[in-house]
């Protein structure tokens, strides 16, 4: 297998009912993980297979469930022998990936998870917010038109022709219009506030303070930071961590970076496959898969061994 293989974690607005659910059922390395999960925080699992679209949309629920998927699918992955080279997480998905790398030991990364949703989720409902992904405008316009408002913020810079804005619920609306009038589009997303915006300022103060209860080790392997789009090192860990949650995600560098590193295939692991579509858009040289369910697990192991 030439070049080296990158593992991917789904982030926020990916989960949907039963996610995990198969992975649980055939990979005890998978089981590991959530049953470890329902010790800290009863009821993840039965969330994560049996939730309501409704109860998995609230952050509180969403991030620790997320969590579980993403870590469960890595691990089945090296259950059966794939091991990663180095690994990128967007926003959430970010702690399963420090945790697979070893800076979080797998119940600090959970609790650590379950405490960053609880603070999300309260800066969500301090004030209406929401996110949208514009599609069809070069990203310097749809700066060009948040730069009108006075909170509303390019957060997540995801692939090429794809820009997520966050901001205040009303002036969101009148951005809406001026997308639709620029000639691109304004899709709604899944999630419940302006994350990695202003609009959680607090939210990654309170997280500063939190993170000095944990124990946090040297990555045993690359971990790319949303925050950089460079290498999380010993000595800016918690800096990366809190900071993440305030400012853009560079998805689309952090992807640029990792293939200039040698990463020539991918493998979103977690809910969903949206990352998959972003690193399709940002290179057509790399070899891209991923892994939820049985089906795709097989599926994946069976393409990594034939390539």
């Amino acid at each position: 297998m030439a070049g080296k293989i990158a593992l991917i974690f789904s982030g926020q607005g990916a989960q949907y009912t039963g996610m995990g659910k198969e992975l649980y059922d055939v990979s005890p390395a998978a089981k590991t993980v959530f049953d470890m999960a329902n010790q800290v925080r009863p009821n993840t699992k039965q969330q994560c297979f049996y939730g309501s679209k409704e109860e998995l949309s609230q952050t509180v629920n969403t991030q620790p469930c997320l969590f579980c998927v993403g870590l469960g699918a890595a691990q089945a992955l090296k259950e059966a022998g794939i091991e990663a080279d180095m690994v990128a997480g967007f926003s959430l998905g970010e702690i399963p990936a420090l945790t697979y790398a070893g800076v979080f030991s797998p119940q600090s990364g959970f609790d650590f998870v379950c405490k960053r949703a609880e603070i999300m989720q309260r800066a969500a409902e301090e004030r209406q917010s929401s996110m949208a992904a514009i599609l069809k405008l070069e990203n310097s316009k749809v700066e060009e038109l948040c730069a009108k408002y006075q909170e509303v913020y390019a957060v997540n810079y995801n692939c090429p022709g794809q820009l997520v804005v966050a901001g205040d619920v009303e002036e969101m609306e009148e951005l809406k219009a001026d997308v639709k009038a620029a000639g691109g589009r304004a899709i709604p997303l899944a999630v419940s506030a302006a994350f990695h915006s202003p609009f959680m300022d607090q939210a990654a103060e309170q997280l500063k303070e939190v993170l000095e209860e944990y124990t946090l080790h040297k990555p045993q392997l690359d971990v790319y930071a949303n925050y950089t789009a460079g290498l999380y090192e010993e000595k800016n860990i918690r800096q990366l961590l809190y900071a993440q949650i305030n400012h853009p995600v560079k998805w689309q560098q952090t992807i640029e970076n990792m293939i200039e590193a040698g990463a020539d295939t991918f493998i979103e692991v977690g809910a969903g496959k949206t990352l998959s579509g972003f690193i399709a858009k940002i290179s057509t040289q790399v070899k891209v898969c991923n892994v939820e369910d049985k089906d795709s697990l097989e599926k994946t192991l069976h393409e990594l061994k034939n390539y």
